[in-house]
């Protein structure tokens, strides 16, 4: 996977993402935008997005973690 088709992915994430979603609902959502993306590259996409905004805003990043939970 590429770095920009990772970024497109985590972007899409972003978006989309909802306190009450599951993880298969967002893989859904996710997959609606990028259908061919795996769920391993969606995953992966996940784990950028909250890496990348640990630096910037340590509430917002928390705040993604507990979503997904």
């Amino acid at each position: 996977m590429e770095a920009a088709e990772l970024r497109a992915i985590s972007d899409t994430l972003i978006r989309v993402v909802t306190p009450e979603m599951t993880p298969k609902q967002l893989i859904k959502a996710a997959r609606k935008v990028h259908p061919h993306a795996s769920k391993k590259n969606i995953v992966r996409a996940a784990f950028f997005l909250i890496i990348s905004h640990a630096d910037q805003d340590v509430g917002k990043s928390k705040k993604l973690w507990w979503q997904r939970r």
